[in-house]
C-alpha cells in the first residue's frame, strides 16, 4: 500500500462506519452498528500508530501533496490535500486512540438510549472531520474540517433534541463559534489576498518572510502589520474552537450532551483544533510579537479565571469541563511563549487524562443511577474500585504530580513562561502559577466529595437539589426520578465502561515520562514547528536546562508548582473531609464573590443584553423606521398615490396611453434616421 492510500484509509475508515450506521442502522441493528463504527475507528487508530512509530524511528518521510482537486477558478485552485509530518502523526494517534476508547465506552453508557445507532454514526463522523482537519495541507481543507467538527458537535451537544436545555446549549455553541469562525474566515481571506494567491501551507510559509514589514490600513490613518492582523484573525478562530476567553462560554453548557461526547469534544478533538492550528501556523506567528502577546494574555485569563469557576461547581461533569477550559488556557499560554512543542505535548497528555476523567465521571453517574450532583455522593471508593483508582490516577496527572504525564507537560509550560521575554509574560507566569493551586484544589475537592467521606446518597435521598443527569431522554418527563432509591446502592460499571478507563489510565501515567525527551527536547517536531530562537529563546533555554525525565521529576519536589499543588490537595482534604464548616463559612462571608463565580462572571447576561437584545433592538428599529415608515409609508405611499390616479378603470384612457406610448417609441426610433 502506497502512502497516499494509507492516509486515505486512515481518514475514510471512520467515515465508512458512520455512513453505514447512520443510513442503515435501523436495518442492521444496534450490535452491527457499533461493530462497524468501532472497526472503522480501530483501523484508523492502528494505522495512525504505525505512522507515528515510523516518525519516531526516523523511517518516515513527510507527505505533502494533493488528493483531489474539486474547484479551479481563474488562477486559484482549491483541492483536498494531505500534509502528514510529525505534528500530524501525533494528532492522528491522539484523536483516533481516544475516539476508539469513547466508542467502546459508548456501548455500555448508551445501551438504553433510543438513538443508539445515530449516536455511533455521529461520533464516527466527528472523528472523520477531525482527521480531515489535522491532515490538511491547505486552508480550504482546514476550514472544511473546522466547520465539520463544529456541525457534528452541534448535533451531539443537542443529541437529546427534545430537551430544551440541550437545544439551548447546542445553539449557544453554534452561535459563539460563528463569531470565532468569522474571524478565522477573514484571516484566510487575508492569506489569499496577500500571500501570493495560494492557500497551500508551504506556499504561504514561503511567502511570509517577504511580507514581514508590509502594512495594511484597516482604520484610515492607522497602519497595521499585515502579519499581525492575519495572525490575530486566525487566532480569533482558535478562541472559538478552543474556548478561550471571551469566546469560552459555550463549552460548559455543552455538558448537556451525553458523557461520551463530552470526553470526545473536550479531551482530544474539537477543543484542541485551535491549539493545533496555531502550532501549524507557527511560521506566521513567530513573525509577530503583538500576536503572540494577544495569545499569551487570552490563555492566561482562561487558565486562571476558568479554574476559579471549577471551585463552585457541584455537577461532576461541569467540574471536569471547567478543568478543560483551564488546561486549554495553559496550552494557549505555551503557544504565546513560542513553546509549540510543549503545547502539543500537553495536548497529547491532556487528551488521555482528561478523557479518563470524563469517562470516569460518566461511570460515577451510571453507578449513581444518573445523579450528577456531588453533594449526593461520598464513599464510592468501596462500591466502585476501578472507577475510584482510575479517577485518582487521572486527578494526579491533572494537577501535575511528579512523574505523571501531566507533570511533564504542565511544568514545562510554566518553565517556558518563566523564560519568555514577551511583555505579557509576567502576568502569564502569575496566572499559570496561581492556577496550579486552583487546579489541585477543585480537582481533589471533586475527588474527596465523590469517593471519600460520608455516604450521602441516603441522607439526600429525595432532596430538592437532586440533579437530572444523562439519559433524561426525550421520552421522559421532568418528574422522572434520578438517583439512588432508598434500597439502592452504587455499583461498579460494566466492563465496556471500565476497560476504557484502565486503558486510558496507562498513558495518563506513563506517556509523559517516556515522551518528553523525544517529543519536546528532541528533533521529533523538526520541520513541522518553527521557533525563532533569536527573538523567542524560551525553548532553547529549557533545552539547556533539561537533563532527562528522572532528573526533572526529582528536582520538582522542591519547586514552587509542586508545593502549590500539594497545598491545594491538603486544603481540599481539610475543607471537605475534616472541617466542612469552613467552606460553608467562607461562602457566607464572601457571598458577593461566590455569587459572581456561580453566575460565571455574568458573561452570559452581558452577551445576552449587548448582543441578543441589542441585535433585536436594532432589527426592530430598521423594521419600524426603515421598513414600515420609510418604505411602506413614504415610498410606497407616495408612489401608490400617483399611480392610483392613473388607474381610472376606463378603456379609452388605457387605449390613449398605449397609443401615446407607441408614438413615443416610433419617434425615438425613426427621428435619428430622419435627421441623418
Amino acid at each position: 500500500m502506497d502512502m497516499k492510500s494509507l492516509y486515505l484509509l486512515i481518514a475514510l475508515a471512520p467515515l465508512a462506519g458512520s455512513i453505514i450506521a447512520g443510513l442503515f442502522g435501523w436495518a442492521i441493528g444496534r450490535r452491527a452498528s457499533h461493530v462497524v463504527t468501532i472497526a472503522g475507528v480501530a483501523v484508523s487508530a492502528a494505522l495512525s500508530l504505525k505512522v507515528l512509530l515510523s516518525f519516531l524511528n526516523g523511517s518516515a518521510e513527510v507527505f505533502n501533496g494533493p488528493v483531489y482537486t474539486w474547484l479551479t477558478v481563474g488562477g486559484y485552485e482549491f483541492s483536498v490535500g494531505f500534509l502528514v509530518d510529525s505534528l500530524t502523526a501525533i494528532m492522528l494517534v491522539v484523536v483516533t486512540s481516544v475516539s476508539l476508547m469513547v466508542h467502546i465506552y459508548t456501548i455500555g453508557y448508551m445501551q438504553e438510549d433510543p438513538g443508539y445507532q445515530r449516536f455511533f454514526s455521529y461520533i464516527s463522523l466527528f472523528t472523520f472531520s477531525m482527521l480531515m482537519l489535522v491532515m490538511s495541507n491547505n486552508f480550504v481543507q482546514l476550514f472544511f474540517g473546522w466547520e465539520a467538527v463544529g456541525l457534528v458537535s452541534y448535533l451531539l451537544i443537542g443529541f437529546w433534541f427534545k430537551r430544551p436545555t440541550a437545544i439551548y446549549a447546542n445553539l449557544k455553541a453554534f452561535l459563539v463559534n460563528r463569531v470565532g469562525d468569522f474571524g478565522f474566515l477573514l484571516g484566510i481571506g487575508m492569506v489569499l489576498a496577500y500571500f501570493g494567491g495560494s492557500l497551500n501551507y508551504s506556499d504561504v510559509f514561503a511567502a511570509a518572510p517577504a511580507l514581514a514589514h508590509k502594512t495594511v490600513t484597516i482604520i484610515p490613518g492607522h497602519e497595521w502589520s499585515l502579519l499581525t492582523v492575519t495572525c490575530i484573525l486566525l487566532f480569533i478562530g482558535a478562541m472559538g474552537k478552543s474556548a478561550q476567553f471571551p469566546l469560552h462560554v459555550w463549552l460548559p453548557d455543552s455538558m448537556e450532551g451525553p458523557t461520551p461526547i463530552s470526553a470526545l469534544i473536550h479531551a482530544a478533538t474539537m477543543v484542541t483544533a485551535g491549539i493545533f492550528m496555531v502550532s501549524r501556523m507557527s511560521p506566521l506567528f513567530e513573525m509577530s510579537d503583538t500576536a503572540l502577546n494577544v495569545v499569551l494574555v487570552a490563555g492566561s485569563i482562561t487558565a486562571l479565571f476558568m479554574g476559579f469557576l471549577g471551585i463552585v461547581q457541584n455537577d461532576i461533569k461541569r467540574v471536569v469541563a471547567y478543568s478543560t477550559l483551564s488546561q486549554l488556557g495553559y496550552m494557549t499560554v505555551a503557544l504565546g511563549a513560542s513553546a509549540y512543542p510543549i503545547a502539543m505535548f500537553h495536548v497529547m497528555t491532556h487528551a488521555f487524562f482528561k478523557a479518563l476523567l470524563f469517562l470516569a465521571a460518566g461511570s460515577v453517574i451510571i453507578g449513581m443511577h444518573h445523579d450528577q450532583d456531588m453533594r449526593n455522593m461520598g464513599g464510592l471508593r468501596k462500591y466502585m474500585p476501578i472507577t475510584w483508582i482510575t479517577s485518582l490516577l487521572g486527578s494526579l496527572a491533572l494537577i501535575g504530580t511528579p512523574f505523571f504525564s501531566g507533570f511533564y507537560s504542565k511544568d514545562s509550560i510554566i518553565e517556558a513562561i518563566a523564560a519568555s521575554h514577551l511583555s505579557a509574560a509576567g502576568f502569564a507566569y502569575f496566572a499559570v502559577i496561581a492556577g496550579v493551586f486552583v487546579t489541585a484544589f477543585y480537582s481533589f475537592r471533586m475527588y474527596f466529595l465523590v469517593f471519600h467521606g460520608r455516604e450521602r446518597w441516603m441522607e439526600n435521598h429525595g432532596s430538592q437539589h437532586a440533579h437530572h443527569g444523562d439519559h433524561e431522554d426525550e421520552e421522559e418527563s421532568h418528574d422522572h426520578h434520578h438517583g439512588l432509591g432508598p434500597n439502592d446502592k452504587p455499583h461498579e460499571s460494566p466492563w465496556v465502561v471500565t476497560l476504557p478507563l484502565v486503558l486510558l489510565a496507562i498513558p495518563s501515567v506513563l506517556v509523559g515520562f517516556f515522551g518528553i525527551d523525544k517529543l519536546v527536547y528532541g528533533d521529533f517536531f523538526k520541520g513541522a514547528l518553527f521557533v525563532n530562537n533569536e527573538a523567542h529563546p524560551a525553548m532553547e533555554e529549557l533545552a539547556h536546562e533539561f537533563h532527562g525525565a528522572v532528573a526533572m521529576g526529582l528536582h520538582s519536589f522542591t519547586s514552587l508548582p509542586f508545593l502549590l499543588a500539594l497545598a491545594g490537595v491538603v486544603t481540599a482534604w481539610y475543607f471537605y473531609m475534616k472541617a466542612p464548616h469552613i467552606p460553608a463559612a467562607i461562602k457566607e462571608k464572601c457571598a458577593p464573590v461566590n455569587k459572581l463565580l456561580e453566575n460565571k462572571y455574568y458573561l452570559d447576561e452581558i452577551y445576552f443584553a449587548v448582543f441578543a437584545k441589542g441585535s433585536r433592538a436594532l432589527g426592530t428599529f430598521f423594521w419600524k423606521i426603515g421598513d414600515m415608515l420609510l418604505i411602506d409609508g413614504l415610498l410606497v405611499g407616495c408612489v401608490s398615490a400617483v399611480t392610483r390616479r392613473l388607474q381610472t378603470g376606463f378603456i379609452y384612457s388605457y387605449a390613449t396611453a398605449m397609443i401615446i406610448g407607441v408614438l413615443g417609441l416610433m419617434t425615438w426610433w425613426f427621428l435619428p434616421l430622419i435627421l441623418r
